[in-house]
């Protein structure tokens, strides 16, 4: 699966929910959202290294891993930010010997 189609099956999965649960899902929201995740993930990592409370677990470590990319994939929907051109233009230039 390529990042458009992971992110198009992202934004249905989240349309679902949105409707379960009333939620508007602007743009702020999806980068609160997207802060949310990261502590989460944050905290995992905190207790797979010793260094908080709570038993580590490496699988909810990718759990969390995998719900800050859906929501930066979300925000960035929300937020008109082609994420694919991005990467092309901050990241992937690099591996082009004629960039």
């Amino acid at each position: 699966m390529d990042l458009r189609d992971l992110s198009a099956s992202v934004l249905r999965i989240s349309d679902i929910y949105a409707a379960e649960h009333d939620i508007d899902r602007d743009r702020d929201w999806a980068l609160l959202k997207l802060q949310e995740e990261l502590g989460e993930l944050t905290a995992e990592h905190l207790r797979l290294t010793g260094r908080a409370r709570g038993a580590p677990d490496s699988q909810a470590l990718g759990d969390e891993a995998a719900d800050v990319l859906g929501m930066l994939l979300i925000y960035c929907a929300r937020a008109g930010v082609d994420l694919d051109q991005a990467m092309q233009r901050k990241w992937l230039k690099w591996l082009d010997p004629q960039a």
